[in-house]
C-alpha cells in the first residue's frame, strides 16, 4: 500500500487512475478501495484530495498566484469543488487561508507537518487503525 500512495503522491495533480493502481497493486479496484482506506484511514480519492488541498495550502501562502490557477495546477477541474473541498478540508476558504500572510520562517519539515491537515479533523473512518510492524491492533 506504500507504493501505491507514493503513486498517488507523485501524480496528485493528474487524475486518480483506480484500474491503474490496482493493477500495480494486483488487486480489484474495489478491494483496492478498501485495503487502502483501512490502512490509511481514508479512501485513496480522499488522501489525494487531502494531498492537493496541502499543496494548495502551501501555494496559497508563498505565491501571488491566483486562486483559480492553482485549483489548476494541484489537480482540481472546477473553482467550485476547487474552493468545496479546501473549505472541508481546511476549514476557511482559499482566500481567507491566503489572507493569513507568508508562512512563518522555520525548517521545512516542521512547516510542512505544522500545515499539513488533520485526518482526525475529517476521518473517513474513524473504528480502524493501522497495524505496524506486526503489532496487535489497540
Amino acid at each position: 500500500m506504500l507504493a501505491i500512495r507514493d503513486r498517488i503522491d507523485a501524480g496528485y495533480a493528474a487524475p486518480l487512475d483506480l484500474d491503474s493502481l490496482a493493477t500495480a497493486a494486483h488487486l480489484s479496484p474495489d478491494h483496492l478501495i478498501r485495503t487502502f482506506a483501512r490502512v490509511f484511514g481514508e479512501t485513496p480519492h480522499r488522501y489525494l484530495q487531502r494531498r492537493r488541498v496541502e499543496r494548495a495550502m502551501f501555494l496559497l501562502r508563498t505565491t501571488d498566484t491566483p486562486v483559480t490557477e492553482i485549483c489548476v495546477q494541484v489537480g482540481f477541474t472546477s473553482l467550485g469543488s476547487f474552493t468545496r473541498t479546501f473549505r472541508a478540508i481546511v476549514g476557511e476558504s482559499p482566500t481567507a487561508h491566503r489572507r493569513r500572510g507568508p508562512l512563518p520562517r522555520s525548517l521545512g519539515c516542521f512547516a510542512m507537518s505544522w500545515m499539513r491537515p488533520s485526518t482526525a479533523t475529517h476521518p473517513a473512518n474513524s473504528s480502524i487503525s493501522e497495524k505496524r510492524d506486526g503489532a496487535p491492533n489497540a
